[in-house]
């Protein structure tokens, strides 16, 4: 993003922007619930794009509304949202978004601005939003474009989606299975960087439309496959069950074949940090810690490593034979379990949730690289964690699955 695109709008358009700040913050969420409504009644084919069950959980419209939001905070300075920015590109590229769905979504989102608001949406500010729209929009665009280049260049690269065979399937735990995956044409695909995620595509009998999701790889790159390791939303309470995850589990077997976008993401393990690295996982956020934890021992032999997971218990506990298996064999890799609710026979290290008395006792320093993933609650008690044991902001790393939230309040 330059500096002469992110002030190409006049300053009248840029005050009105920031005048609409607090109408944002208050209104933000039921805009972009109404925008995404309307979108879908203006142009179902974009079910085809939208996680459908993000919207019913309301995760999506959130997100989106934090974004809209920054852009509007940050309006005289849109550098600042830039690694926002590259984030969500990373997603889009993902997910095969293109240059021709931004005048749809602009279309519509300037629609329910207006429907929301009322007449306190004037003429005046409907003009300054389009205007703003589309300089954020040709940002958008072409930071992904940059993406798509890249990807294509990559020896093995694709753009879109491209068929892989699932070559094996494997029960991890009572809820988490992996598939191994290798192209259909046998030929060559693009090793990636830990940490990073593909989006499958999947086309299911009876829906009226196929769903993306993304899965983080859960392995190392560079091997003859790559693997996820998805675990199954059984919905509990209001939250639904997993279409895709549930489909994945039940109906997808060896041999099967699965479109998958090529591996995107910028969470992503740096290798040129020789500090101690501290991996943090709760749940099926394990799936990158334990590639960059493979990826760890392979590159970086010396380097001391601390891994923790969280889980339920032993039968919820996904690849603790891997794990064990490469700390007994690695005198510099430890592991810690953590089991909220051990079942009898479990072996762990502590019983409950993680907490700051625990980590102090068993991480050597806070000079030290800290990547973590979880479900959201997991994530932003581990974070208010770490700032307790006053870790850097630059040496704190972490993802959410799903649209971007805030942990860190």
């Amino acid at each position: 993003m330059t500096t002469e695109t992110a002030t190409g709008l006049d300053q009248k358009t840029r005050d009105i922007i920031k005048a609409t700040v607090p109408v944002l913050e208050e209104h933000g969420t039921a805009i972009t619930k109404r925008f995404y409504q309307m979108m879908f009644e203006n142009h179902p084919e974009l079910k085809n794009i939208f996680n459908q069950t993000n919207q019913r959980k309301g995760d999506q419209p959130k997100a989106l509304a934090n974004t809209v939001y920054a852009a509007a905070v940050n309006i005289d300075n849109l550098e600042a949202i830039l690694p926002v920015v590259k984030q969500i590109a990373q997603k889009h590229r993902s997910l095969n978004i293109k240059p021709e769905h931004y005048p749809i979504v602009g279309e519509n989102l300037l629609l329910a601005i207006k429907d929301v608001l009322g007449d306190a949406a004037t003429d005046e500010i409907i003009d300054a939003w389009a205007k703003a729209y589309g300089v954020i929009a040709d940002v958008f665009i072409s930071v992904e474009a940059a993406m798509y280049d890249e990807v294509k260049e990559v020896p093995g690269g694709w753009v879109d989606y491209r068929n892989f065979k699932v070559i094996k399937k494997e029960v991890e735990s009572d809820v988490i299975t992996s598939f191994y995956l290798q192209p259909e044409d046998g030929k060559a695909f693009p090793a990636y960087q830990p940490g990073q995620y593909i989006t499958v595509k999947a086309v299911i009998d009876g829906e009226n439309y196929h769903h993306l999701r993304q899965y983080s790889l859960s392995c190392a790159p560079g091997g003859e496959f790559y693997r996820i390791s998805v675990k199954r939303e059984d919905g509990v309470g209001d939250q639904p069950k997993g279409v895709v995850s549930s489909f994945l589990h039940e109906h997808v077997h060896e041999g099967d074949i699965l479109p998958i976008s090529a591996p995107a993401g910028d969470f992503v393990l740096d290798l040129k940090d020789t500090r101690p690295l501290v991996l943090i996982s709760g749940g099926v956020g394990l799936t990158p810690m334990m590639s960059m934890l493979e990826t760890a021992i392979q590159e970086q032999p010396e380097r001391e490593i601390i891994y923790i997971h969280a889980a339920r218990s032993g039968n919820f506990h996904a690849m603790k034979d891997r794990v064990n298996e490469i700390t007994n064999q690695n005198n510099h890799v430890k592991g810690f379990t953590i089991y909220a609710s051990p079942n009898e026979g479990d072996e762990f290290d502590k019983a409950g949730h993680i907490d700051f008395e625990y980590l102090s006792t068993v991480l050597p320093t806070n000079d030290a690289a800290f990547y973590f993933c979880g479900p959201k609650g997991f994530m932003s008690a581990v974070y208010q964690q770490l700032k307790e044991y006053q870790v850097a902001d630059t040496d704190i790393h972490f993802e959410i699955f799903g649209p971007s939230d805030d942990i860190t309040k």
